[in-house]
């Protein structure tokens, strides 16, 4: 029994890729795994069928409890084409299963992929992997013959075809996933005749085929009791602000404006517009800043999205939240950057965007979710953070947490905790006027919704006084103003839970940090380095601004402290700056996450450094 299997997925943009990887990894979790998954899509909107440029992956892993990422080398790689296997050829394990598909394998398909004349591939793979090689579009036509249907409608099953192959590899019952292919499909009933027909016939050629050899079971996790479904990173975000909305007795407005991997929040949200949520596609960025900040002030949790580009165009508008004081929440897919960069690749290259990229002393709280499922939690702490303190916060997510998945155990309304936003509702009862910048022992202003008699008040961009909010510029009021200001974002560590390593240990040799999407793959690595008995601990940061109270003392419990992210250094600077201690980098800038063994190997290094003192 093998502890965890990673299948990799590959194929044209059209083959859907996509589709089946959910398919699986749905189903792999309802079978009682633990599942990650990760879509690795082409940065090209229609590269040319069969070329490697628009190959499009999904890698899923699935297990017991081990299972924190999607995995690192495939145990199975499935290819439609040879485009697909020059790009993930490295990607599959030394004796792997390959499993192709002979028709995408051609002449044609070959020089599309950039073959030298008289490749084979396939010939080359059998010397180190164990092929199946499976005539897939011939098999899907011969199984629909008497379908009336066209050559390409039917060609467009051969993703079932491939679904069923894998399903009789891992012992999953047929008739699950025909449940599943007619919930997606059942608009059409030829179309939904079809798909269902290609997987019975792939999951009838497994058996036929005897691949016994390759049938494998793999173990199972042990969840806790309760009621779960598979969450991706962008759907957990639009959730957590929904509820978040509720628990605070807000109507939600989210303004935005499409951009990778962004977008999907939107997508999300607009498909409950009949609920208590108003969603806006804006003309731009900074429309869909300016909209959402005039959301909150008359009386909603407003939010926006968008990517490092995006973030870059709402940086006045995000200012001007700061000075207005009004709750707004923001999220930042981080992608690889600068200017259009890698549109559809994850990096962690806005941290300092994020801090500072605003003109003059615009501070706001800043947090990073860790995973998919995480996502809610954190979205949900920052809409709270926005609402009693007043103030926009910034959420950084990243391309690798918005396209992945994982089994979620949904928390009950009682579970979750109360939002209380510092509403005022009519005239002050001392008689005087309303000021709409007094502070309370926390620093946080009264959130007066417009259009109320007794509250009427002045507000703006510019410099205000303190506690009327009249129109100031006075040198001393205004630097007065810009410390209130900020510690009141200094005061929002109140909401923080205390900082842990992921054992408990606040001392040893070596301490790992990340943040934000690296969390699972620092995980998995640490784990399998304390099985070995080394002295080694991690720690996440999900509170980036401000730092954590305790966060100092942990890092000053170790030896060494090595900082793992997916930029150039970021972290790592601010926390040499704020800490005065003499932490390590380790960082990737590749547009894909970190694997296992690079992270195992160069935190190995650092190990044997500490022990040769």
């Amino acid at each position: 029994m093998q502890s965890e299997v990673t299948v990799l997925f590959a194929g044209d943009s059209g083959d859907g890729i996509q589709l089946i990887g959910n398919a699986f990894a749905q189903k792999s979790a309802e079978a009682g795994h633990s599942v990650s998954t990760f879509s690795d899509f082409p940065a090209e909107i229609r590269a040319p069928q069969g070329t490697v440029p628009g190959v499009s992956g999904f890698k899923l892993q699935f297990g017991g409890e081990s299972v924190y990422t999607a995995g690192d080398k495939a145990d199975v790689l499935v290819v439609m084409n040879a485009a697909a296997y020059k790009k993930y050829a490295g990607h599959l394990k030394p004796d792997g299963i390959l499993i192709a598909n002979e028709s995408g394998f051609d002449g044609r398909n070959l020089a599309l992929a950039g073959y030298d004349n008289g490749a084979e591939p396939l010939a080359e793979a059998r010397a180190s992997q164990r092929v199946i090689s499976v005539d897939i579009k011939k098999n899907v036509q011969a199984a629909l013959l008497e379908l009336p249907l066209g050559t390409a409608e039917k060609n467009r099953t051969k993703n079932m075809y491939v679904l069923g192959l894998l399903a009789w590899m891992y012992q999953r019952p047929a008739q699950d996933f025909e449940k599943y292919i007619q919930e997606k499909l059942a608009k059409s009933k030829n179309v939904l005749e079809a798909n269902q027909m290609a997987f019975r016939a792939g999951y009838g050629l497994a058996e036929t085929m005897e691949l016994a050899a390759f049938k494998t079971e793999v173990s199972r996790a042990t969840p806790a009791p309760g009621v779960y479904r598979t969450l991706v990173g962008n759907q957990a975000v639009a959730l957590a602000l929904m509820v978040a909305a509720k628990k605070a007795n807000r109507p939600l407005f989210f303004a935005g404006y499409p951009i990778t991997p962004a977008s999907d929040i939107l997508h999300e949200l607009a498909r409950h517009r009949n609920s208590d949520c108003l969603t806006f596609q804006a003309e731009d960025e900074i429309a869909a800043a300016v909209a959402a900040l005039g959301a909150a002030f008359g009386g909603s949790l407003a939010a926006t999205a968008s990517s490092g580009p995006g973030i870059s165009l709402k940086s006045e508008a995000l200012g001007f939240a700061v000075t207005l004081e009004l709750p707004l929440v923001v999220i930042n897919v981080q992608r690889g950057g600068p200017s259009t960069g890698l549109p559809t690749k994850t990096e962690q290259s806005d941290l300092m965007q994020a801090l500072y990229g605003r003109h003059g002393e615009a501070q706001m709280p800043v947090l990073a979710a860790r995973s998919a499922t995480d996502a809610f939690e954190t979205v949900f702490l920052a809409a709270k953070i926005a609402l009693e303190a007043m103030t926009p916060v910034m959420v950084l997510s990243d391309g690798y947490i918005s396209n992945s998945a994982e089994a979620w155990l949904i928390p009950s309304e009682d579970e979750l905790p109360s939002i209380a936003p510092p509403m005022v509702d009519g005239t002050p009862a001392d008689g005087n006027p309303f000021e709409p910048f007094v502070r309370d022992a926390f620093g946080v202003r009264p959130w007066a919704c417009p259009g109320q008699e007794g509250l009427e008040h002045r507000i703006g961009g510019l410099e205000k006084e303190k506690n009327t909010g009249n129109i100031s510029y006075d040198p001393a009021n205004h630097e007065e103003m810009v410390m209130a200001r900020a510690a009141k974002v200094q005061a929002a560590t109140r909401f923080y839970s205390p900082t842990q390593t992921d054992s408990g240990n606040n001392s040893g040799d070596l301490l790992v940090v990340g943040w934000g999407g690296t969390y699972g793959s620092i995980k998995a690595v640490v784990e399998k380095l304390q099985g070995k008995h080394y002295s080694i601990e991690h720690v996440h940061l999900r509170h980036i601004h401000p730092l954590p109270e305790d966060f100092g003392n942990i890092l000053r419990g170790f030896k060494r402290v090595v900082v793992a992210e997916l930029n150039h250094g970021q972290l790592v600077n601010l926390i040499r700056s704020t800490y005065l201690i003499d932490a390590h980098r380790l960082t990737k800038i590749q547009g894909q996450p970190f694997e296992e063994a690079e992270l195992k190997s160069a935190l190995k290094t650092h190990l044997q450094a500490i022990q040769h003192g």
